[in-house]
């Protein structure tokens, strides 16, 4: 009896040896948020851990999924395969505007967001991502980060999950959350499953991790969050985040609840304010530009 007793003690300090640094498994089956060993926990039954070190562009494209994507080309203007489609113009200036801002300061990762619901900050965070990648050798990161009535993977055609959601429960790991589509260096992480708690998921700490474990393998992260005005969620994003992008509509955002929302980044980078749906009549210049090249104007209002 005396050496089976041997036997299980070597054993249990064979297995505590070999656990990484800082982890207590006596902490009621608690997953560690970073691990000072570099890896991080997936599934709370611990499924296979990432070494950071394998976290390389080529392992990106080699291990993200390629899904296929029906975008509604409608709103998602640079699938079109149009080139001077109303409203594409916009973004290839809201774009310029953008990295002239980053050769002032520090600009990578971007958060999108508006005052109220229906007002176009999903339309423009998907159509800035796309805009973004047609310039050569650019890679760009969507995030959908409103976990309360996602809407990206339903623009893009893309699946629904897993994402977000899954990620920050410690459900699914980067590489299992990030699609790829048709578009080259365009990548979708979607919010996956609704949920019941966003607030206290986006301040779990994993959000912060895993933007920190994707920044060095994208030229832009733009996040898509719920309104300002009405929750907490994008006060939250944008303290992970470098600047602010505040999307309002013509006619149609109350000057109250602009101010409001500017209010709750007081604190934040506001890079910028992008007036969305406003009729060509009242743009005498893009007007002017679409009957000059050629391309017909579209007064209907992008959502």
């Amino acid at each position: 009896m005396s050496r089976i007793h041997e036997a299980l003690k070597k054993a249990e300090q064979e297995r505590a040896m070999s656990q990484p640094a800082g982890i207590n498994t006596a902490q009621a089956g608690l997953e560690p948020l970073a691990e000072p060993s570099g890896l991080i926990a997936t599934a709370s039954a611990r499924s296979e851990a990432i070494p950071a070190a394998s976290l390389t562009s080529e392992a990106l494209l080699a291990r993200s999924r390629q899904t296929k994507w029906e975008p509604d080309t409608k709103t998602m203007l640079f699938f079109s395969g149009e080139e001077h489609a109303s409203g594409m113009e916009e973004f290839r200036t809201l774009r310029s505007r953008l990295y002239q801002a980053r050769e002032k300061q520090p600009l990578a990762k971007l958060l999108v967001t508006s005052a109220l619901p229906k007002e176009g900050k999903s339309f423009t965070a998907a159509n800035l991502a796309q805009v973004i990648v047609r310039q050569q050798g650019r890679r760009a990161l969507l995030i959908d980060a409103d976990l309360r009535n996602p809407q990206l993977h339903t623009l893009l055609g893309a699946e629904p999950g897993p994402g977000l959601f899954e990620y920050l429960q410690s459900e699914s790991d980067e590489f299992s959350i990030i699609q790829r589509g048709p578009m080259e260096n365009l990548f979708l992480i979607p919010a996956g499953r609704r949920a019941g708690n966003p607030a206290e998921l986006v301040a779990n700490g994993r959000m912060k991790f895993l933007l920190s474990r994707l920044e060095p393998m994208f030229d832009w992260i733009i996040i898509d969050s719920p309104p300002a005005v009405l929750v907490s969620d994008s006060a939250l994003l944008a303290n992970y985040c470098d600047g602010v992008l505040l999307v309002v509509r013509s006619n149609n955002t109350p000057v109250d609840a602009a101010r409001r929302a500017r209010k709750e980044f007081t604190d934040h980078n506001v890079v910028g304010v992008v007036l969305n749906g406003i009729a060509p009549d009242l743009s005498p210049y893009s007007q002017y530009y679409y009957k000059a090249y050629g391309a017909e104007t579209n007064s209907e209002a992008k959502n």
